[in-house]
C-alpha cells in the first residue's frame, strides 16, 4: 500500500488530458517547444526542451510499449511491470530508487497507457546525473522475483478495485471501451482484466521486460535548465553504453468495418450524477483517414469546447436540460481514436431528452455544416494559450514523449499550430460527415439503480 500512496500508476488517465491540453496550446505563428534532438549510437532517441527559468530539470524515459502491445490473455502486464520497475537492481536494492530521489529533493512517478510506458523524475539540475544513472540501471538490470510479483499483484488488484470496480463511471467507461473496439486491443483496460492480472506469471513479466525495455525502443526527454550540448555527454555515459535490444515490430490488429450501433447501460445504487456519452470511431494523426484529424480537433472545439460551444449552449443554457455537456476528441493515439459527446441531465430532466438533444446537434452539423466564423474562433481558442504550454516545465516533455512514443515526430508536434491554422470550413464539414455514422457509435448511460431513465 505504501507504493500505491507514493505513486499514481494509473497516470494514463491524467496523462491523456495533460497531453491533449499541452498540444492544443500552441501559437499559430511559431513552433511549440523548439526542442533539440539527437540519437545515441544504440538507437535511443534524445529530446531536450530548454527552459532556463529555474535550475530544475524533468527527466523522462518513454518506452514504446503499452497495454495495446500485450499478447491476448495477458492484459495488464505493461502496467504490472511499471510497478515492478521500482523493485531494485544489484546496485540499488528494492526501495532505494525512490529513497534516493526523495533524499535529493526530487519527485518521481510513472504511468502506463495503451501506447507507452513512461518513468520520470523532477530534480535540481545538479542531481540530473543521479536519476540518469538510476533509470539506466533498471532498464537492463532489474531484479524481479516471485515474492515481488506476489506482493505487487495485490497492490495492482487493490488499485483496480479502488479506481475501477468501486467507481460506477469507471466501470461504465471500461465496458463502453470494450464495446467500441471490436478487434483492436484498445478495447482492453490498461490496468488489465482482474482474472488475467491474477494469472500473470513471473516468467511472462520477465519476458515482456526483455522484449520491450531496450534503448532502441526508448525515448529520453529532458526539459528544463539544460541544453543538448550539456546533456549529450551524460546521455552517452549512462544510456549510450547499453546494448541495443532485439525489439519486435509493434503489431496491432486492425478494426473491421463496424455495422451496428452499440448501447451500454449501467445501473448502480452508488451513482450520484447520471451521465450519457455517445462516441464514434474516428481517425488519429497516424491511423485511419488521417487528413480528418486536425479538422476534427477544430470540430470538437466548435461542438463541445467550453461554455460557448454548441452542445453546452443548447443543452445547458438554452434548453436547461443538462448540468454539463461537451465533446472531446484526442487524435494522438498509435491506433484509432474516438470522438465523444457527453452530458449529465438536470434532476428534472431525462436521459431521453439529453440523448435527443445531442443527436439533434449531430444531425445539424452533418446537414448544415458550420460557419466560417465558428471555425475562425475555434482555431483562435485552440492556439491562444501557447504561452502556458511553453511555460510548463513538464508540459513539453510529456507532449513530445507521448507523441514520439505514439508514432509521431518532433516535426509533427512543432507543426501543430500551422496545421490547425490551415484547417478550413470545408474540411471541418467533411470530417463531420466522415465520422458521425450511427453504425460506428457506442452510447453509454450511467443511471442510478431504481430509476432507469431520469436524472432523479
Amino acid at each position: 500500500m505504501a507504493q500505491l500512496k507514493r505513486r499514481n500508476p494509473c497516470g494514463w488517465i491524467l496523462l491523456a488530458a495533460v497531453v491533449g491540453w499541452a498540444v492544443a496550446t500552441a501559437s499559430a505563428d511559431a513552433a511549440v517547444f523548439n526542442p533539440e534532438t539527437f540519437t545515441l549510437a544504440n538507437g535511443m532517441q534524445v529530446v531536450v526542451v530548454p527552459n532556463k527559468r529555474v535550475p530544475v530539470v524533468t527527466h523522462m524515459v518513454w518506452y514504446k510499449v503499452g497495454g495495446a502491445d500485450e499478447e491476448p490473455g495477458k492484459s495488464g502486464i505493461a502496467h504490472f511491470l511499471e510497478h515492478l520497475m521500482f523493485k531494485g537492481t544489484p546496485s540499488h536494492p528494492d526501495g532505494e530508487f525512490s529513497k534516493l530521489v526523495a533524499r535529493n529533493g526530487g519527485r518521481e512517478n510513472a504511468f502506463t497507457s495503451h501506447d507507452y510506458t513512461a518513468y520520470h523524475q523532477t530534480v535540481a539540475k545538479d542531481r540530473l546525473a543521479l536519476v540518469m544513472e538510476l533509470e539506466a540501471d533498471r532498464m537492463t538490470n532489474l531484479i524481479i522475483n516471485q515474492e515481488n510479483v506476489d506482493t505487487e499483484r495485490q497492490v495492482v488488484l487493490e488499485e483496480r478495485r479502488m479506481r475501477t470496480d468501486n467507481e460506477p463511471s469507471s466501470i461504465l467507461s471500461e465496458q463502453a471501451s470494450a464495446a467500441a473496439y471490436l478487434n483492436h486491443p484498445y478495447g482492453r483496460p490498461v490496468i488489465g482484466w482482474e482474472h488475467e492480472i491474477r494469472a500473470l506469471t513471473l516468467e511472462q513479466i520477465l519476458a515482456f521486460h526483455k522484449r520491450w525495455y531496450a534503448p532502441n525502443n526508448a525515448i529520453l526527454v529532458v526539459a528544463g535548465d539544460i541544453t543538448a550540448a550539456e546533456l549529450k555527454p551524460m546521455a552517452e555515459k549512462y544510456y549510450g553504453v547499453i546494448p541495443r535490444g532485439d525489439v519486435p515490430e509493434r503489431f496491432r490488429p486492425s478494426e473491421p468495418p463496424q455495422r451496428a450501433a452499440r448501447e451500454v447501460t449501467l445501473r448502480d445504487a452508488r451513482v450520484r450524477q447520471p451521465m450519457l456519452s455517445r462516441s464514434f470511431l474516428a481517425p488519429s494523426y497516424i491511423d485511419g483517414e488521417t487528413p480528418h484529424a486536425y479538422p476534427l480537433e477544430v470540430l470538437a472545439e466548435i461542438l463541445g469546447g467550453g461554455a460557448t460551444s454548441r452542445i453546452y449552449r443548447s443543452l445547458v443554457v438554452e434548453q436547461g436540460i443538462a448540468t454539463s455537456a461537451g465533446a472531446r476528441y484526442s487524435p494522438d493515439n498509435f491506433g484509432p481514436s474516438r470522438f465523444a459527446f457527453y452530458a449529465s441531465p438536470r434532476p428534472d430532466s431525462s436521459m431521453e431528452a439529453i440523448e435527443a438533444a445531442i443527436q439533434a446537434e449531430i444531425d445539424r452539423v452533418v446537414a448544415e455544416g458550420v460557419s466560417d466564423e465558428e471555425v475562425t474562433r475555434a482555431k483562435q481558442r485552440l492556439t491562444a494559450s501557447a504561452v502556458f504550454a511553453r511555460d510548463s516545465l513538464g508540459g513539453g516533455a510529456r507532449t513530445l514523449g507521448a507523441a514520439l512514443a505514439s508514432g509521431q515526430t518532433v516535426a509533427d508536434v512543432e507543426a501543430w499550430p500551422e496545421r490547425i491554422a490551415a484547417v478550413s470550413r470545408v474540411q471541418v464539414e467533411a470530417a463531420a460527415r466522415a465520422v458521425f455514422h450511427p453504425e460506428t457509435s457506442v452510447t453509454s448511460r450511467l443511471l442510478r439503480a431504481g430509476n432507469p431513465t431520469s436524472g432523479q
